[in-house]
């Protein structure tokens, strides 16, 4: 297949170019260009999609088999594509969020529960709504929170800046919240499995680990991957609602339970995580996190210090 990724120089984009490459597709990446292919010889389009006239000029003449959505935010970043690939594509696969979901007291979350109109990510579920009337070939991919190499968001290096450094780790409430992590490498491959796949069309799919974790035990799954026993670290516990801490991020996840069923997944995509949930942190911790360097980086320990003085 000859596939358009958008993107494609981080994170996800990396390994879902690599794992399209090894299988032998042609793929085309469109960017900015800011950053170099991930794989010498790959072709990359350079434009800014948020410019719909440059987007058409660029795209309009293309041809593809599939296109991959990897960072549509809201609506009006994913539409233009639809009117330009609607007639053109075998299939359009758009990375949207498990944060689309309502909260609630039953879980985990399933691909057909209800949706939060007001969350921060209402931009996915609004073009996945689009997506499901306009006529074109889709999937919808919801991951929960994505870890690994390269990940550009502070998780699990939340967590690895303070063992390193021999800091208490911090946990909002008593740590026992249930989350979930997914290995970006898992995530692209689940995407890749959707193609030539006809079941998957007009389908979302909840993409994670197959296991959930308390808070707490993310904390000593981090401190085994960074070569540190349990009783090598410190947890200290606090409630939140005792600060202001403004636009400041105290800690790096949700304080709720967050996590989804992938039974779907793994079912109509013949699909199955790689990675559990230390392996794939050892993984992160070796070849990004020490890999960088961060270790010996500077790192703003302000909010803490604040809970600290106040508990």
């Amino acid at each position: 297949m000859r596939i358009l990724i958008m993107g494609g120089t981080r994170f996800i984009g990396v390994y879902l170019t690599k794992i399209l490459v090894q299988q032998g597709h042609e793929v085309v990446l469109f960017n900015r260009g800011n950053k170099p292919a991930p794989i010498e010889g790959v072709q990359q389009i350079q434009g800014d999609r948020k410019d719909t006239a440059l987007l058409k000029e660029k795209l309009g003449q293309t041809s593809f088999d599939a296109v991959f959505d990897n960072n549509g935010r809201e609506l009006s970043d994913t539409q233009p594509l639809v009117e330009i690939f609607k007639d053109r594509v075998q299939h359009f696969v758009y990375v949207s969020s498990a944060g689309v979901y309502l909260k609630s007291e039953q879980m985990p979350h399933r691909e057909g529960d209800p949706v939060d109109p007001n969350s921060r990510h209402k931009g996915k579920h609004e073009t996945e709504a689009y997506l499901a009337q306009s006529g074109i070939p889709w999937t919808s991919i919801r991951p929960t929170y994505i870890y690994g190499p390269q990940n550009y968001n502070d998780l699990e290096a939340w967590f690895f800046d303070r063992i390193v450094r021999n800091r208490s780790i911090l946990i909002p409430g008593n740590g026992l919240y249930l989350t979930q992590f997914g290995h970006v490498e898992d995530l692209a491959t689940a995407m890749a499995a959707v193609l030539g796949n006809q079941q998957a069309v007009g389908q979302i799919y909840n993409i994670s680990g197959d296991r959930y974790v308390t808070f707490n035990g993310l904390a000593y799954a981090c401190a085994e991957a960074a070569g540190k026993s349990a009783d090598e670290i410190q947890l200290v516990h606090y409630d939140p609602s005792k600060f202001n801490f403004g636009k400041r991020k105290a800690f790096p996840m949700r304080t709720q339970h967050f996590f989804a069923e992938i039974n779907k997944a793994k079912t109509e995509l013949n699909w199955q995580p790689k990675y559990d949930l230390v392996s794939g942190l050892k993984d992160s911790f070796q070849n990004d996190y020490l890999a960088s360097g961060r270790e010996r980086s500077k790192i703003d320990f302000s909010v803490d210090e604040e809970i600290l003085s106040a508990s």
